[in-house]
């Protein structure tokens, strides 16, 4: 109970409101980060914090921090508002949660929002274990590494929302920190393409710079592209072939007519004579 008075009590809320808040129980209010809440270093990105028609005012509260961003005040009852941060840095990164005010006192806080920023450190290395052309059907291991000490990896995959995977670094004999990431079965009906990120776990939402893409290749759709191509190189072969043996004819049957008509018309011209 201590606890969450002083929460209370940061986020500027009165002393009376706060007893309200531990006295009663209100919905509780959702929060989402747009376009994601994973942004770039120095991306725009907007929290919202989702209530009752009845809030009128809402509160962001970073977990980390000692106080809360700027309340938004609703001037008209709604049931969202959002806070706007044009520029992120260092300092966003972190965890969040939001509360929302109405007349009949403070909500519950919501469920917690993990800002991730990237764009810190260099950049990791992403590989594929033996190689990235995989039998379809087969499992993959991807590896990420860089001799930066990352205490941790993120893999994520392209074109995929909230796909990723986290594995503790270890130290390789050559010097690099590097995870493992075993993938599969690989098949046809997605794509598979993946990057990953380094991030030192005494500060878990500032990752690094993303790894160049590396997409994996089915063996057996290259094979059947391949045969694919060659049919289809074939039958082009084939149909040059049919319209120059047609064309022949044509060429061939034209002459026989020309002639035959020269031969008609000779005899006639005999008789004038």
């Amino acid at each position: 109970m201590i606890s969450t008075l002083i929460v209370l009590f940061h986020l500027g809320i009165p002393c009376d409101t706060a007893f309200d808040f531990l006295a009663g129980q209100f919905p509780i209010p959702t929060i989402w980060a747009e376009p994601d809440s994973v942004v770039t270093k120095g991306q725009s990105v907007t929290i919202w914090c989702f209530g009752t028609e009845e809030a009128q005012v809402y509160y962001l509260y970073k977990k980390e921090g000692s106080k809360s961003l700027k309340p938004q005040t609703v001037f008209e009852p709604g049931n969202k508002a959002n806070f706007s941060i044009p520029f992120t840095t260092e300092y966003h990164a972190g965890r969040y949660h939001c509360y929302y005010y109405s007349p009949a006192g403070l909500s519950e806080q919501s469920n917690t929002l993990e800002l991730v920023v990237t764009g810190f450190y260099s950049k990791p290395n992403i590989s594929a274990l033996p190689s990235s052309l995989v039998t379809s059907g087969k499992n993959v291991t991807l590896q990420c590494s860089s001799h930066q000490r990352y205490g941790s990896y993120i893999l994520t995959k392209e074109g995929e929302k909230n796909v990723s995977w986290t594995q503790n670094s270890q130290k390789h004999p050559n010097g690099h920190f590097l995870a493992l990431f075993p993938v599969g079965p690989v098949t046809s009906k997605h794509r598979w393409a993946f990057r990953c990120y380094g991030y030192y776990k005494s500060t878990s939402q500032m990752w690094s710079v993303p790894s160049e893409i590396l997409q994996l290749l089915l063996s057996g759709e290259s094979m059947e592209k391949s045969t694919t191509d060659s049919h289809s190189q074939d039958h082009t072969v084939e149909n040059l072939i049919r319209m120059a043996v047609a064309g022949l004819i044509l060429v061939v049957l034209g002459i026989l007519l020309f002639e035959a008509q020269k031969s008609q018309r000779s005899p006639q011209d005999a008789e004038f004579r």
